[in-house]
Order: structure tokens, then sequence, then C-alpha cells
């Protein structure tokens, strides 16, 4: 199964759980995570063609993903789509995630 696939199994999930349901929203993380930390071009396209509210969702994680792939172009698409969506205010949590990025 593709990246875009993978993801709208697990977001379709994610959607559905209640607030307090902390169990459950850690294991859809966990699941973005290990989706999205598997192939950084994988990750990148899928991001691409993202929509506004599948992004607000893995918008929760980007400090996961940037910690695993390592990856300044993570970052840059990141910020052109916060660029592209900015109703979704994530310019602080690019702004963390890439903090999470290791300086060589």
């Amino acid at each position: 199964m593709d990246t875009e696939n993978k993801m709208k199994v697990i977001l379709n999930k994610r959607k559905k759980l209640n607030l307090n349901d902390d169990y459950g929203i850690r294991r859809s993380w966990d699941k973005i995570v290990q989706v999205l930390g598997e192939n950084e071009g994988n990750t990148l396209k899928y991001l691409d063609n993202c929509s506004a509210e599948d992004l607000y969702w893995i918008s929760e994680v980007f400090e996961d993903i940037a910690e695993i792939l390592q990856s300044k172009e993570l970052i840059n698409c990141l910020r052109k789509l916060d660029d592209k969506f900015p109703e979704l205010n994530m310019t602080k949590d690019i702004d963390i995630a890439e903090s999470y990025i290791e300086n060589p």
C-alpha cells in the first residue's frame, strides 16, 4: 500500500477518535510518524498533494517526523504548505519541528 492510501486509513481513524481518547490518539500519532518517517521522498510527495484538513491532523506530529527524517527539505516543504494554507497557523509547529533537526 502506498503512502497516500496508508495515510488515508490512519487519518480517517484519527478524525473519528474522541478528544479524550489519549491511547487512541497516541496510537494514531505513532502510525502517522511510522508511515511518514519511512521515506523522505514519498513523504514530501505526499505532503505536497495533501489537503488542508489532512495537513491539520498531521501537524500534530511534525516534530516527530522531522526528528526521524532529519531533513531540511521537509522543513522547506512544510513552510511552503504554511504559505499555501495560512489558516492552519502551522508556523510555530514548523519552528518546533525545525529545532528537532540536528545541525552538522
